[in-house]
């Protein structure tokens, strides 16, 4: 069996390499025919957007590699020097209070969504179902308590947004725990290389030197795991968004039910810290409604392509898709009943 992971594992090396690279000549092919059939539609050269696609892509990375990095180690305190059974004797007996009690989670841990995706890892390893570390992976950096600060200084209470995303948040990341908890094979919702390195995990030895190995060597693990996530995700959100004429989104902001559908559009792509999206969500305000807003505030933290791109490390494409869906079309119904209330 061992024999067998470790060969699919070199035979799957090549993909997970070719991917990305096929991704990339894509979008340079894309931008190439788009400035060949249609130079209309951007009012800077090639040469000036592709410089910012670069400046973009840092950006988010840069932004994104302490709190991953915190991630990592918060991960790893919880899977290798919590003691069994601390965090489970907090933890309610019925499954829907699991979830609500983990979906709150994010309150006490003022990290972003990139370093959510390894502590939720370490949920995992630990034995937590992959439905309630979904509702936490979902909820915790949208009631990260840095992030109910700055959407605060943002917004205010101004249109209910501030509210409108904490509850949203909170109803959205049960509402796919519980879709979730319904499934009859869990193990197939994570990937075979995730099930690889739960099972490295638990072969480690314990003691408090063994501890320290553990540790250095988790440390290792995760970050060779999430950092080429990190790195293509942050190059795609960079390439997407020069790809996506602005002005073409912005035309549509005062519409109540496109502009929705724009800052939707807008979340999956721009790939912002969950941490500091408020004060770019506030750039649109003068010209987008309450419910666009709100929707991209939603959407954003859990299902821009930096994220899905960190999820893949842990998660299978189909249980994507599905929450990326979910999301969307919440968010969407959400918006709209933010816009006929403002």
């Amino acid at each position: 069996m061992r024999g067998s992971n470790a060969t699919a594992t070199r035979q799957g090396a090549p993909l997970r390499v070719g991917v990305p690279l096929l991704g990339g000549a894509a979008v340079i092919a894309a931008l190439f025919a788009i400035d060949a059939f249609a130079p209309q539609l951007f009012a800077a050269p090639l040469p000036t957007r592709a410089q910012d696609a670069i400046t973009l892509a840092l950006s988010v990375l840069i932004e994104s590699l302490p709190f991953v990095v915190l991630g990592v180690v918060l991960s790893i305190v919880v899977q290798v020097w919590v003691p069994p059974g601390v965090l489970e004797r907090w933890m309610p007996r019925r499954a829907w209070a699991r979830r609500a009690v983990l979906s709150l989670l994010g309150m006490l841990i003022p990290v972003c969504e990139c370093g959510n995706v390894p502590f939720a890892r370490g949920l995992l390893m630990r034995g937590f179902t992959v439905s309630e570390t979904l509702t936490f992976l979902v909820a915790a950096p949208i009631v990260n308590p840095i992030v109910i600060i700055t959407t605060h200084a943002a917004f205010g209470f101004d249109d209910n947004i501030l509210i409108a995303r904490l509850i949203g948040g909170y109803l959205v990341a049960n509402l796919i725990g519980w879709l979730y908890s319904r499934h009859p094979s869990p193990d197939a919702l994570v990937t075979d290389r995730f099930r690889q390195t739960c099972e490295l995990q638990l072969s480690q030895e314990g003691g408090a030197s063994g501890r320290g190995r553990r540790s250095l060597a988790q440390f290792v693990i995760e970050l060779r795991s999430v950092m080429p996530a990190l790195v293509i995700g942050s190059a795609l959100a960079g390439a997407v968004q020069i790809l996506v004429p602005r002005d073409t989104l912005v035309a549509i902001g005062s519409d109540p039910a496109l502009s929705i559908v724009a800052m939707i559009a807008l979340a999956l792509v721009v790939s912002i810290c969950s941490n500091v999206d408020a004060f770019f969500a506030l750039s649109f305000a003068a010209s987008f409604t309450p419910g666009s807003l709100v929707a991209f505030l939603v959407v954003g933290p859990i299902v821009d392509v930096k994220m899905l791109a960190l999820l893949r490390t842990t998660f299978t494409t189909r249980v994507l898709v599905g929450l990326t869906a979910v999301v969307v079309l919440f968010a969407f119904a959400l918006g709209t009943v933010v816009n006929l209330g403002a």
